[in-house]
């Protein structure tokens, strides 16, 4: 007795504190059922508030630390959440919030630029040597275009190196600049070649005397955006853009004047189109004869002329002799009283003066009072005729244009039957279609007009795409897969643990032990404990369902006799078959 009562007195102070929390929940069996489902709620509004919580997005990225810091103090005062991103990279904050904190940033001057501009000359120190104002002016420089190439919409940020070399006296050893710009491209983004180009010429002009081809531009991948020979190769992006623009607007006009007689998707067109765009500057001078000189303009005229009357004209043999100064003239005894002076009396010298007169030299007569000659000289210059012509023929030009022009057949009046074109309708449409490009036979344009039946185009339409495919369907397959999950998370925390330690706690009391069975027998009293083997249990399931049975066909046999007899009656023919 002594060993039995120390057997049942051993656990008497543990098991009484949890005998009676248990009877206390036994008391009380709704108690631990709305516990646990308000926990089951609770975890469930918890997890449906964490899955949604704001999702953050990314404010800078990159930014230095005495920017981060500020930025961060000043997310602190506008008391927005924000965190880091992997690594410290970058800062996140809200996605409905970015655009509003950005411009808020961006009021306080936060993130302040990289680099520095002009503003760098505002504070020189006094004694600043030549070298060091020459560097101050090219970072300056380099920081004030960097700022413009980050204005572009699609450059994140920039950086810009020049190599400017000093001036020489001596022309033979003066170099030119270069430049060189690396761009930081925003995420998703690309930058096209028309804009790189503009970037080229924006540094080129910013810098005295520096060549385009100096400029090299590279992106954040390596990639080279700016070839060095792209001006060699006479390459540019404006020029293939401005051919298809009017390629595309020949398109437009031939299918806009068919479609109103064929029909909306029954012609199709395309051009190609030579584009010359050489710039050409001719200068053409020309010089004509003055084939009439009475009308023909006068440049200059010059006329000299000189008289000599009274003196013997120079001769004789040199010496002093001939230096003497001649005698006084004595009048001859044949003069005629009443002949002039000067007249010519002999037909020799009527000869040499009617000669004189028509040659237009000097005339020399010997008259009483001595010799005399006379000299005129004339000369005329004339204007020539000059005709300068100065023709710069532009650029983008149209050279020749083959246009391709595919007509579908007309549909007929059985359904789905179709017709040719007649050849007087396709005049028609080649008539048209000239029209409408301006075909020029001597600029050599060319033009083929074929009819013939289109494929059918449901054909060739690709298969519908499966739903879970379909990229509208993907933001409703994540919310649908997050309330899955939460509803699978609390089927487990309801099956897995909540029910089980309800069962637990709430199950029935054990039945009272066998009064057979000796208090000092322990396993008796352990076997007792546990309950009826699993073979009683068994058989005490089957005398249960067994006497439900009966009761059954007693009720039913009660209720309704003649069901039961026609029942009986098919049991006795199918044993008798």
């Amino acid at each position: 007795m002594s060993s039995a009562a120390t057997l049942g007195a051993a656990p008497t102070s543990p098991a009484a504190g949890a005998t009676s929390w248990t009877d206390k929940l036994r008391a009380q069996p709704k108690l631990p059922l709305i516990i646990g489902g308000a926990a089951l709620v609770a975890v469930a509004m918890a997890f449906a508030l964490w899955s949604r919580g704001p999702d953050y997005k990314v404010l800078y990225t990159n930014v230095s630390d005495r920017d981060g810091g500020a930025i961060i103090a000043s997310l602190a005062q506008m008391n927005v959440p924000y965190k880091f991103a992997e690594g410290g990279g970058a800062i996140l904050v809200p996605a409905d919030r970015v655009p509003e904190v950005r411009l808020k940033l961006a009021s306080q001057g936060l993130p302040k630029a990289g680099g520095v501009g002009f503003e760098l000359m505002d504070n020189q120190k006094f004694g600043t040597s030549q070298f060091a104002e020459q560097v101050n002016f090219q970072r300056a420089l380099e920081g004030e275009l960097a700022r413009s190439i980050e204005s572009i919409g699609t450059i994140e940020s920039a950086r810009v190196h020049l190599a400017m070399p000093k001036p020489s006296l001596f022309v033979r050893e003066q170099k030119k600049p270069s430049a060189s710009v690396v761009l930081t491209l925003h995420r998703g983004r690309s930058i096209d070649e028309g804009a790189v180009s503009a970037i080229v010429h924006m540094v080129s002009s910013s810098v005295p005397e520096l060549d385009p081809k100096s400029v090299t531009v590279v992106d954040q991948r390596g990639n080279l955006l700016s070839a060095a020979n792209a001006g060699a190769r006479g390459l540019d992006v404006s020029q293939l853009k401005y051919t298809q623009e009017i390629e595309q607007g020949y398109i437009r006009r031939i299918e806009a004047i068919l479609q109103p007689i064929l029909g909306t998707g029954n012609v199709r067109a395309q051009v190609a189109a030579d584009i010359d765009f050489s710039v050409v500057e001719h200068t053409d001078e020309k010089y004509r004869p003055n084939t009439d000189p009475a009308n023909a303009a006068m440049r200059s005229q010059q006329s000299s002329e000189s008289n000599q009357l009274g003196g013997t004209p120079p001769g004789g043999v040199p010496g002093a002799l001939s230096n003497q100064p001649p005698t006084a003239p004595n009048a001859p005894i044949t003069t005629p009283p009443n002949t002039p002076p000067g007249t010519p009396q002999t037909p020799a010298q009527v000869a040499a003066a009617q000669a004189a007169q028509r040659a237009g030299t000097a005339t020399t007569t010997t008259a009483a009072t001595g010799p005399s000659s006379s000299r005129k000289d004339t000369t005329t210059n004339y204007e020539l005729d000059r005709s300068i012509r100065h023709v710069q023929q532009g650029a983008g030009g149209v050279r020749r244009l083959s246009v391709a022009v595919v007509v579908n057949n007309r549909v007929g009046d059985d359904k789905g039957a179709s017709r040719a074109l007649t050849p007087a309708e396709l005049d028609q449409i080649r008539n048209l279609a000239k029209e409408a490009m301006g075909f020029s036979q001597d600029r050599g344009d060319s033009l083929n007009v074929v009819n013939s039946a289109f494929a059918d185009e449901r054909e060739k339409e690709a298969p519908a795409q499966a739903f879970w495919r379909d990229p509208a369907n993907i933001p409703l397959a994540k919310t649908l897969g997050m309330y899955l999950l939460i509803a699978l998370l609390a089927l487990f925390a309801w099956f897995a643990v909540a029910r089980p330690l309800l069962r637990k706690h709430l199950a029935p009391p054990a039945p009272a032990p066998v009064a057979d069975i000796d208090e000092n027998d322990v396993f008796a009293k352990v076997v007792a404990d546990e309950g009826p083997s699993p073979d009683e249990a068994m058989r005490q399931r089957e005398a249960e369902r067994h006497k439900a049975d009966l009761d059954f066909a007693l009720e039913a046999a009660t209720q309704d006799p003649k069901l039961v007899a026609i029942m009986i009656q098919h049991w006795m023919t199918t044993d008798e078959q």
